[in-house]
């Protein structure tokens, strides 16, 4: 009688390909993943160029704005960590609007005239608060710069047009005012500089004038379009943009240094 076989014992698989394996299915699911974020995205690039381009004055083609903000939101989606960043849809705001600003800035549209008018108008705040010790009205402040007030409102609302006066540039790309500063470093210098331009921010936004501060939030913190703001407060769209653009004045001016 012959002996019992022994069982076949099956040799452990190789540990090289069983990680190769398994970085391949890991870099299968994140592609998946982000290719799911960019078509969900989509919509998202087209409501920013629309708000960016909304207040332009000027007719401009969308077409090179959107193809700007697309590959922010592919770079957004290859980049994204979640466990190092915000929850994706803010993320990729600050992404896109970045790459459509960027792509705004990139045809030179200032004007040394209005350049000019800027700073003949920060020159008339300064010398306002030194004598008054108050910030001037708007049209105090157009008096003291030797402007009609709507020569005032013009003038501010073209700096916004050139994208020297922005929100954006005082706290860079984020729809929330309470985020303003993207964390690009985890370093202890940064997080304490990014702490405290967002308290100054706030503070600075909590001393405009009531209507200005309303149309900041609305415009902002709600992320709602000049059209929308005007309905909540029952103005023309117009009036919404002078209010808007003078307040971005104030907070430049509060803040410090000419944005860009």
């Amino acid at each position: 009688m012959s002996a019992p076989m022994e069982p076949t014992v099956t040799d452990p698989p190789n540990a090289h390909v069983q990680s190769r394996a398994q970085a391949a299915y890991a870099q299968e699911s994140a592609q998946a993943l982000q290719d799911r974020l960019i078509v969900e995205y989509i919509p998202l690039v087209h409501h920013i160029v629309r708000k960016v381009t909304a207040h332009l004055g000027r007719r401009v083609d969308t077409d090179d704005l959107v193809s700007a903000g697309t590959v922010g939101l592919v770079r957004a989606a290859r980049a994204y960590d979640p466990d190092r960043h915000a929850e994706f849809k803010t993320y990729a705001y600050i992404r896109v609007r970045g790459a459509v600003i960027d792509e705004l800035r990139s045809r030179s549209f200032a004007s040394t005239d209005v350049h000019r008018q800027v700073r003949r108008i920060r020159q008339a705040h300064a010398a306002f608060l030194a004598d008054a010790g108050r910030p001037p009205n708007d049209q105090e402040l157009a008096d003291r710069a030797g402007l009609s007030l709507q020569a005032y409102y013009r003038t501010v609302q073209e700096a916004r047009r050139q994208h020297f006066l922005s929100i954006y540039g005082l706290g860079d790309d984020e729809p929330c005012l309470a985020n303003l500063i993207p964390a690009t470093t985890t370093s202890p210098d940064h997080q304490a500089q990014k702490r405290e331009t967002t308290r100054r921010l706030a503070q600075a936004i909590q001393e405009l004038p009531e209507r200005e501060r309303r149309v900041v939030l609305l415009y902002y913190e709600r992320d709602l379009t000049m059209k929308e703001v005007a309905e909540v407060l029952g103005v023309t769209e117009s009036r919404v943009s002078q209010v808007h653009a003078g307040a971005l004045f104030r907070l430049s001016m509060r803040l410090g240094g000419e944005t860009s």
